[in-house]
């Protein structure tokens, strides 16, 4: 089969298929992005470049909008290109966020389309008004409504919408939902996988070691940001630090806003020490940036217990692998995360809002071996039931076969 791939970063959330696919080797991938030096064998990069200068004539509640019409004409005129040179592919899969695939009905028009389609905002619920911390600013909500501005082009362009999670298809209108599959992804099971010998010898990672008679507890987010619950897990920290002498933490991120509003000078990481003073003991805890894959694997391996918290909002692969790594996980009582964490049962919830309930929860898992060596077992095993990689790919296809047979 002929693949024609979209997505600005590539290879996005298409990693693990597109890599199958060239596996199988009887496919023709083609792969439409933004430069970057990202490669991958048996696939074809055709570049597109987004046009300089600044939104200085466009409503500030339409520059997103603006951003994702320019992104359609040149992935549209890249297609153009394509379809000249004779490529006509039997599918087109790629993801809406950025409007990528708004024109490609136009260059196209034959060809089956499936779409990414990864939340759809609301100015009353999920992640906007979620956090009393962080106040409502009703100016915000024009820009908010306008966000969906893509999703509704998309929702209304041929094709079909796929989507990772049951809530985030919740996001969506119920009008919209005959339209849209849920593909719950994959894991690699191999490279997250539990190791029990990590922890009987001493665990390095850049300039921190963690001996096999501390403890560790872990927090990984793409940026440190109140989206993910870095306030509310840092605020946690020195009840945990207080309370178990023994305890070492190892926080994985970057300083940057991946989601939210963007701070006017500092960041989280510095304003959250600042905030928690001497109370803060900072010889035990490890800020290390953002890991390479495989160390961030080894640091998930290692880890005694693992929270994660987010917003009412996408949730994260890091949750994912740190189930199928055999992480003890507190988690947030947050729709995202109840769809993957039953309580007591392959993790702990906690309330998001509440540090203690964070602390004590993540204080049980440390002083219960018992509970912990549980719902380790039980998150690997759910891990292997729903997130096992060849299955996704497997559903993968049989979405897309089901797709091309629809058209």
């Amino acid at each position: 089969m002929r693949y024609l791939f979209v997505h600005q970063n590539f290879p996005g959330q298409f990693l693990h298929l597109v890599r199958h696919l060239t596996q199988q080797g009887n496919h023709e991938v083609v792969f439409i992005s933004e430069p970057n030096t990202n490669v991958m064998p048996g696939v074809r990069r055709i570049f597109y470049k987004m046009p300089r200068g600044a939104f200085t004539e466009t409503h500030p509640a339409a520059q997103e909008f603006e951003l994702a019409m320019l992104r359609a004409e040149m992935v549209a005129l890249t297609a153009q290109t394509l379809k000249k040179l004779g490529f006509e592919p039997d599918i087109i899969i790629g993801h809406h966020g950025w409007g990528e695939l708004l024109n490609m009905p136009d260059v196209y028009p034959d060809t089956p389309m499936l779409g990414y389609l990864e939340f759809y905002y609301h100015i009353d619920r999920f992640d906007v008004g979620f956090d009393p911390e962080f106040p409502d600013n009703p100016a915000m909500y024009p820009r908010v409504r306008a966000k969906n501005a893509v999703n509704l082009l998309a929702l209304n362009n041929t094709g079909r919408g796929q989507t990772p999670t049951l809530f985030q298809k919740s996001t969506y209108p119920d009008w919209s939902h005959d339209k849209i599959d849920v593909l719950h992804e994959g894991v690699d099971l191999q490279a997250c996988a539990p190791d029990a010998s990590v922890a009987k010898k001493d665990f390095m990672l850049r300039n921190v070691v963690v001996s096999p008679d501390e403890k560790l507890v872990t927090y990984v987010a793409r940026d440190l940001e109140p989206y993910r619950g870095f306030h509310i897990f840092m605020r946690a920290l020195p009840r945990i630090l207080d309370a178990r002498p023994d305890a070492r933490v190892i926080v994985v991120g970057g300083d940057g806003v991946s989601y939210g509003a963007r701070l006017s000078e500092g960041c989280w990481r510095e304003i959250l020490t600042a905030e928690l003073g001497a109370r803060l003991d900072l010889s035990r805890v490890h800020f290390v940036g953002k890991l390479d894959y495989q160390s961030y694997a080894d640091l998930l391996k290692r880890s005694d217990t693992h929270v994660y918290l987010t917003y009412p909002f996408v949730a994260s692969w890091s949750l994912r692998e740190a189930l199928a790594s055999g992480c003890a996980v507190v988690g947030s009582d947050t729709g995202p995360v109840q769809e993957f964490i039953r309580h007591r049962k392959n993790g702990l919830l906690t309330p998001f809002h509440d540090p203690v309930g964070v602390a004590d929860s993540v204080l049980e898992l440390l002083e219960n071996k018992a509970l912990s060596q549980r719902l380790r077992r039980a998150a690997r095993k759910e891990a292997e039931r729903t997130l096992s990689m060849t299955d996704y790919i497997s559903r993968y296809e049989a979405l897309i076969e089901r797709t091309i047979a629809a058209a």
